[in-house]
C-alpha cells in the first residue's frame, strides 16, 4: 500500500512493519502515539514527511516473504504471538535488568545520584507492567480468544471497550516512564567510566524499550481495534 501523510502511524507500521525502523531513527511515538496522523506526527518530530514516506517506502520494499501481516491473520494467532513474543520477553527482560539495577545501585549510587533517578524510573516501569500483562491475560485475552471463535461468550465485562480503554490508559504510563527512562540515561549510552555491569543494564533497557515499543504498538493499533470490531459482528 502507498504512504501518505493522511493515514495514522499506527496504520502505517501495521501495513509496513519496518517502518517502525524509520519511526525510531526519526523519534516518532508508533505505540501509544500510533493514533496521530502521520503528516502531524512528522511536524511534531520536526522531520520531512517527504523524506518519511520515501524512506518507508524503501523498507517496505525488502519485506520479508515470511513476516506475518497481524492485520489480517486469526486473531487468536495474534493473541498467541504477543504472549509468546512480547509477554515472555518483557517478564525475562525485566527480571535480568532487576537484577543488573541491583548491582549498580550498590556499585554507582552514592556516587552517581542520576543513576539513582533512572533506577527509580525503571522500578516504576517494571511495577506497571507486570500487573498489565496478567490482566491482559486473565481478562482481557480469554474473552477475545472466544470472540474470535464466532461463539457467543459471557464477558466480565459491559463491552470489550471497557477493559481496553484502561490497557490504553496504562500503555500511556507506561510510555511516559520510557520517555523519562531514555531521557535520563542519555539514550541508553552509558558514561566513559561506567562497569560493564552498568553497560549492560543500560543496553538491557534499551531492548526492553524496543521490544515495548512494538508490543504495545500490535496491542493498541491491532489487536484492540480487531477485538471491538469482533465483538460489535458477533
Amino acid at each position: 500500500m502507498s504512504t501518505d501523510g493522511a493515514q495514522t502511524v499506527g496504520e502505517v507500521v501495521a501495513a509496513t512493519p519496518r517502518a517502525a525502523r524509520v519511526f525510531e531513527r526519526v523519534g516518532i511515538d508508533y505505540c501509544c502515539g500510533g493514533r496521530k496522523g502521520l503528516a502531524a506526527a512528522c511536524a511534531q518530530a520536526g522531520v520531512s514527511l517527504a523524506d518519511v514516506v520515501t524512506a518507508i517506502e524503501a523498507e517496505a520494499r525488502v519485506r520479508s516473504p515470511s513476516e506475518v501481516d497481524w492485520r489480517a491473520a486469526p486473531l487468536d494467532a495474534l493473541i498467541d504471538h504477543i504472549e509468546a513474543t512480547h509477554h515472555t520477553f518483557t517478564r525475562s527482560e525485566l527480571a535480568r535488568a532487576d537484577g543488573l539495577a541491583a548491582k549498580v545501585r550498590r556499585a554507582h549510587g552514592e556516587a552517581h545520584p542520576e543513576v539513582l533517578a533512572a533506577l527509580e524510573t525503571f522500578t516504576a516501569l517494571r511495577d506497571e507492567l507486570l500487573p498489565h500483562l496478567l490482566r491482559e491475560e486473565q481478562a482481557l485475552f480469554p474473552y477475545v480468544r472466544r470472540l474470535a471463535t464466532g461463539v457467543p461468550a459471557r464477558a466480565p465485562f459491559v463491552t470489550v471497550r471497557m477493559p481496553i480503554q484502561v490497557m490504553d490508559a496504562q500503555h500511556e504510563v507506561a510510555g511516559d516512564l520510557l520517555k523519562r527512562l531514555r531521557a535520563q540515561t542519555d539514550g541508553y549510552v552509558a558514561p566513559a567510566q561506567a562497569c560493564g555491569t552498568w553497560r549492560a543494564l543500560w543496553e538491557s533497557l534499551a531492548s526492553l524499550e524496543r521490544d515495548l515499543h512494538q508490543h504495545i504498538h500490535l496491542e493498541s493499533n491491532v489487536l484492540f481495534p480487531r477485538a471491538v470490531a469482533a465483538e460489535a459482528a458477533a
